[in-house]
């Protein structure tokens, strides 16, 4: 499945975090579970994600926040809530 152009950037961006080498970004597909199963990653992974996304988009993601943790279901999920949030903020 295709990828957009916001979930190759946050492809990229888990790949660059988290040090997957790897991993390339555009093979990831965006809807694939990013957890156990997917691509394997874990609650650390998660708080480092959401540093980052924080840094890079102004986005924040709570861990203690229901919407937000689902928000890493997928690529895709990230990206919608990425760009949704980014919206609400301009």
């Amino acid at each position: 499945m295709a990828q957009s152009e916001l979930e190759r950037e946050l492809a990229a961006l888990i790949v660059d975090t988290l040090d997957l080498e790897d991993t390339d970004p555009s093979a990831i597909d965006p809807e694939a579970p990013l957890f156990r199963e997917g691509l394997g990653l874990d609650s650390i992974d998660a708080l480092e994600l959401s540093l980052a996304i924080a840094k890079t988009y102004q986005v924040q993601l709570k861990a203690d926040d229901e919407h937000d943790r689902t928000a890493f279901s997928t690529l895709r999920t990230l990206a919608a809530y990425v760009q949704g949030r980014r919206v609400e903020v301009s």
